[in-house]
C-alpha cells in the first residue's frame, strides 16, 4: 500500500511524494550510492586544506600562539551550525540542509583565502568556522542514510556511509602538496591552495546532492512513517531535548556518541606530541596516524554489522572496552612506538563503534518527527564535547603528562558503560 503523499510531515515542511513499498529497497540502494558519492567528495574537501590551517594561521596571526586557533575555530563553526541546519532539515528534508551545509563551507573556503591574502586574522577566523559547516555535513550524511534503511540493518547503513569517508580521510592530505602548488606564482599563498581546490569539491558535493538525492530520504521516511509519529516534529533545541529525555535509550546513545568522540579527540590530538618526545619523526607519526585513521573508519561496517547482529547496546560496551584497552597502551607505550600505533589504531575502532551504535541507536529511539533535531542536538553535543577535550588536552599534557591525559580519557568512559548496561538490564526485565 502506498503511503499518501505528504503523510508524517506534519507541521514539519513539505509534503514528500508517494512512495510504493515495492521501490523502497532500490530507493535505498539509490540513496546510498548518492550519500557515499557525497562523503567521497566532502571527505576529500575536508582534509585536503585541514591539515595546513595551523601553519596559514600562523602565518597570517604572525604567531605561533595563534596556530591552534584555526581547528578551533572550525570546530566551533560545525557546533554552531549544528542547530540551525538541523532545524532546516526537520523543516525542509535532508537535501537542502546538506546543501546549504557545503554552500557555507564553500563560502568559508572563499573567505580563508581572502584572509591569506590580505592578511586579516579574524576574517580568517570567520573563514574557519563557515568552513565548519562542511564537517557537519559530513557528520549528518550517516543520519541520512538512516532515513529509509530497514530498523534491523540500520546500522549496517551508516556504517557503509562512514566507510566512505575513508578514501577522503587517506587522499585529502596527500593532495595538500600539489593544491599548494597549484597556485604559484599568484597572489594566493601557497598554504591557502588546498583551500580553493576544498572550495571548488564542497561546491560540486552540493550539487551532486540537490540533483540526485531525490526523492529527499528524511521526508520520504516521515510518509512512509505510522500516524503515531505524525505529530512529534520538532525545530528547536527544546524539541531534541524532550524528545531524548522521553527515552532512556536515547540518552546512552547520546552519551556515547558524545563521549566516543572527545576521547578520541583528546587522545590523539596528542598522540604527535607524545611520540615526538619519545624519538619519533615525521614519517613515524604520519604512519602512527594513518593507523588510527583506517581504525576510524575502514572498519566501521564491521562495527554496524555488530550492532544489527547483537544489538546497538552491546556494540557500545564493546566502543567503551576498545576506547579503554586503547587509552591503557598508549597512555603506558613510552618509547615503545609499536605499542603507540597499536593504541592509537584501537582508539580509532573504539570510536567506530560508538559513533555507528549510538548513531543508529540514537535513531531508533526518538520518533520520525522528532529524529532531525535529536541529530542535530546530538553532533552539538559531539563537537562541542571534543572542542572543550581537545582545548583542555593541552593543559593536561603540559601539566599532568600523556599518561594522566590517557587515564582521565578513560575515566570518561565509565558513565557511557555503567548507562549502557543498566539499560541494558532494565530492557531484559521488561522483556521478562
Amino acid at each position: 500500500m502506498s503511503a499518501a503523499p505528504g503523510a508524517g510531515s506534519g507541521t514539519a515542511g513539505p509534503a514528500a511524494a508517494a512512495v510504493d513499498p515495492a521501490e523502497l529497497p532500490r530507493l535505498r540502494r539509490r540513496t546510498s550510492w548518492v550519500l557515499i558519492a557525497s562523503q567521497v567528495l566532502g571527505g576529500v574537501g575536508v582534509p585536503i586544506s585541514i591539515a595546513l590551517a595551523p601553519v596559514l594561521a600562523t602565518e597570517v596571526g604572525g604567531s605561533e600562539a595563534l596556530s591552534g586557533f584555526a581547528s578551533t575555530a572550525s570546530v566551533i563553526g560545525t557546533a554552531a551550525v549544528s542547530l540551525p541546519l538541523a532545524a532546516l532539515m526537520t523543516a525542509r528534508g535532508r537535501r537542502p540542509g546538506l546543501v546549504l551545509a557545503y554552500a557555507i563551507g564553500a563560502a568559508g573556503s572563499a573567505l580563508v583565502v581572502l584572509a591569506a591574502v590580505v592578511r586579516s586574522f579574524p576574517l580568517l577566523m570567520l573563514g574557519m568556522a563557515a568552513f565548519g559547516a562542511a564537517s557537519f555535513a559530513n557528520f549528518q550524511a550517516r543520519f541520512a542514510a538512516a532515513d529509509l534503511a530497514a530498523p534491523d540493518h540500520r546500522a549496517r547503513a551508516i556504517s557503509v556511509v562512514v566507510w566512505a569517508s575513508t578514501l577522503g580521510a587517506v587522499l585529502g592530505p596527500n593532495l595538500s602538496a600539489p593544491a599548494s602548488r597549484s597556485f604559484a606564482g599568484t597572489s594566493i599563498p601557497a598554504t591557502a591552495g588546498p583551500f580553493v581546490w576544498a572550495g571548488a569539491v564542497f561546491v560540486l558535493t552540493g550539487l551532486l546532492l540537490a540533483v540526485l538525492l531525490r526523492p529527499d530520504p528524511l521526508l520520504t521516511a516521515r510518509a512512509l512513517a505510522g500516524p503515531d509519529e505524525h505529530g512529534h516534529a520538532g525545530h528547536s533545541l527544546r524539541a531534541g531535548i524532550a524528545a531524548v529525555r522521553a527515552s532512556a535509550r536515547a540518552r546512552v546513545a547520546l552519551v556515547a556518541v558524545a563521549v566516543s568522540h572527545t576521547a578520541m579527540v583528546s587522545i590523539m590530538v596528542m598522540t604527535p606530541v607524545d611520540l615526538g618526545h619519545h624519538g619519533a619523526g615525521l614519517h613515524l607519526i604520519g604512519l602512527v596516524i594513518s593507523g588510527h585513521i583506517a581504525g576510524m573508519f575502514a572498519f566501521s561496517p564491521v562495527m554496524g554489522w555488530l550492532a544489527d547482529r547483537l544489538g546497538r547496546l552491546s556494540v557500545i560496551g564493546l566502543a567503551a572496552g576498545l576506547l579503554a584497552l586503547a587509552a591503557l597502551l598508549a597512555g603506558t607505550a613510552g618509547p615503545n612506538h609499536g605499542q603507540s600505533a597499536l593504541g592509537l589504531f584501537l582508539l580509532g575502532l573504539g570510536w567506530s563503534a560508538g559513533l555507528v551504535s549510538g548513531s543508529a541507536l540514537l535513531t531508533d529511539s526518538v520518533p520520525a518527527g522528532a529524529r532531525a533535531a535529536v541529530q542535530g542536538l546530538s553532533d552539538l553535543t559531539m563537537n562541542t564535547c571534543a572542542a572543550v577535550g581537545g582545548a583542555a588536552s593541552g593543559l593536561v599534557m603540559s601539566a599532568a603528562g600523556y599518561g594522566w591525559l590517557n587515564a582521565i580519557a578513560a575515566a570518561l568512559l565509565l558513565p557511557m558503560a555503567a548507562l549502557a548496561l543498566l539499560t541494558a538490564r532494565r530492557r531484559a526485565a521488561a522483556r521478562k
